[in-house]
């Protein structure tokens, strides 16, 4: 299991700290959850923290767009991303989103929430390199974990499977090491982490015990 400290939950007051302490920890990369205050109740941050984020770290950037009309926003994030996912629900035209991605020779992943249903994916996944599974509303940092997650995430592997797509599944959520290990049973490659990071004493270990394969 890969592991994507989300830095939402971390001290931006020392945010250049933050990230060296957490690559040094291991952390296969960095995700931002962009908030729009739309899409989701809240707010968080843009370009301009990417840009910093990017400059301070040579593990991959992740930009997670939880932003209504995403079409309008990933051109920006681009320069600064390996990665860019944005939501199934809140784009009106998601092929020209991956388009846009892969054009600029990115990896373009895609996220859906709770209550979205796993097959909206089925005209879109082989095109994409990555399928974030929300196992929490989007908006806020420390929610708990949802119990139908695991599910989920194996009705995404059979679709992975069942269309020839290369994707891997990330997870994003009320992650710690115990639930670590259900969705990594179930067919997830990626754990998205913030709070059970950059709210442990040691990084390091916190990282360490979210790697874990088997329940």
């Amino acid at each position: 299991m890969k592991v994507a400290a989300s830095i939402l939950d971390c001290d931006f007051l020392h945010l250049s700290v933050e990230l060296e302490a957490v690559t040094e920890a291991g952390a296969d990369a960095i995700h931002l959850d962009v908030m729009d205050g739309h899409f989701v109740p809240n707010l968080s941050f843009g370009v301009p923290l990417a840009r910093a984020v990017r400059r301070a770290v040579t593990v991959p950037v992740h930009s997670h767009l939880m932003v209504s009309e995403p079409e309008w926003l990933i051109e920006r994030f681009l320069p600064y991303s390996d990665l860019i996912i944005f939501h199934i629900e809140a784009a009106e035209m998601p092929a020209q989103c991956l388009e846009t991605i892969h054009s600029a020779g990115k990896a373009a992943g895609i996220s859906l929430n709770p209550n979205t249903p796993v097959e909206s994916l089925r005209p879109l996944v082989a095109e994409v390199q990555d399928v974030l599974v929300m196992s929490v509303y989007p908006g806020f940092g420390g929610q708990e974990f949802s119990p139908e997650s695991p599910g989920r995430i194996r009705e995404v592997a059979r679709l992975i499977k069942e269309t020839g797509s290369n994707a891997t599944i990330s997870v994003d959520g009320g992650l710690n090491p115990r639930n670590c290990a259900i969705v990594a049973a179930a067919g997830a490659q990626v754990a998205v982490s913030g709070s059970a990071i950059f709210h442990s004493p040691d990084y390091a270990a916190a990282i360490k015990a979210l790697r874990c394969s088997t329940p």
